[in-house]
């Protein structure tokens, strides 16, 4: 009988799709730019309309919002087949619970945001649901416990923590008085750079400085890449920056166009490019952090991508792993730093 090669049994699609992999990252890495490009776009041009973000951002919002019920769907899958999944029991109603909330926190967030009557309550408004569900999880663990497990159950509360509420923490930036146009350029600008200059500068020099960053989580990072992450989020936080200064104005001073009362504002602006340059070189040490973490997941389960969504690039939290779990600190560095 004939040995069938790897490639033997596949469709003509999927023998494309192995030929071409860095083709297809390219394509999705350049609809996921323009994508954001829009949403700046729309957040850029549309009326503030006196609202914390302005009307614009109800764009991001949506893409927050999907990144949040997505990225719970694919941990939860990811769970099931994983080798821990066989252990633990996760009822149907654990399951609707999780992606419910995933699904309102961030909608909640902003509506709590841009009611003026609300005071800017959007986080405690999410806290509170998020113990409400909590509730409501516990609850179905007790009643329902032939269905479910306490491991289960855990598995679920870490799930509303990592997709449902730092997708929140997007939004938030989305949503604040002043720079949330900044923030949302210097996150995006930081997270790119960062995976890209990993990329390129430990793909061009591990063969020279061959240490592993983390060997038993992620075999393929080095320390050198590493630097070089660090090196391109600090590129992308002057990038943001300029960016900002030449189109926005900073402090009110307009140098070339103004749209909306974009501008960049600082306690002190002499130390403004300064700042964005301190924050995004903790920001690019997050960044892979947050990058490993999600490796330890995958590891955890595994298996090697958290879905299949993005061609070339994997799931919606292979994607955004790095942007999610370094959107605490733009959070607080833009809203009390800068």
């Amino acid at each position: 009988m004939a040995v069938q090669t790897q490639n033997e049994g596949a469709s003509p699609v999927a023998k494309e799709k192995n030929k071409n992999p860095l083709k297809l990252r390219a394509i999705t890495a350049a609809v996921y730019v323009a994508v954001w490009a829009l949403m700046f776009a729309i957040k850029w041009c549309v009326p503030a309309g006196g609202v914390a973000g302005g009307w614009g951002s109800l764009g991001f919002d949506m893409v927050f919002c999907a990144i949040s019920v997505i990225g719970a769907m694919e941990f939860l899958r990811a769970i099931d087949r994983s080798e821990s999944g066989a252990n633990c029991k996760i009822s149907f109603a654990q399951r609707a619970f999780t992606l419910a909330f995933c699904a309102v926190c961030v909608p909640l967030f902003a509506i709590m945001e841009m009611i003026p009557q609300t005071n800017g309550s959007g986080l405690l408004a999410v806290a509170c649901a998020f113990t409400v569900y909590l509730m409501f999880l516990a609850a179905t663990s007790v009643f329902d416990h032939n269905r479910s497990s306490v491991k289960g159950t855990i598995y679920c509360v870490f799930c509303m923590l990592y997709c449902g509420v730092l997708s929140t923490m997007l939004s938030a930036i989305n949503h604040l008085n002043e720079n949330s146009m900044a923030g949302l350029l210097f996150l995006f600008a930081c997270a790119v750079l960062t995976d890209t200059g990993a990329y390129a500068i430990g793909s061009a020099l591990k063969k020279y400085v061959p240490l592993k960053l983390a060997p038993q989580l992620s075999p393929n990072k080095t320390v050198i890449g590493a630097v070089g992450g660090i090196i391109g989020g600090i590129i992308g936080a002057i990038i943001a920056y300029y960016l900002m200064y030449i189109c926005g104005g900073v402090n009110g001073q307009v140098f070339v166009t103004h749209f909306n009362g974009v501008e960049l504002t600082f306690n002190n602006p002499d130390y403004g490019l300064f700042a964005f340059i301190m924050v995004g070189l903790f920001t690019a040490v997050i960044c892979q952090i947050g990058d490993l973490f999600e490796s330890a997941i995958k590891r955890e389960c595994g298996i090697k991508d958290m879905g299949n969504l993005l061609p070339g690039h994997g799931g919606v939290l292979d994607r955004f792993d790095s942007m999610l779990y370094c959107s605490v600190v733009v959070l607080f560095c833009f809203s009390t730093i800068i």
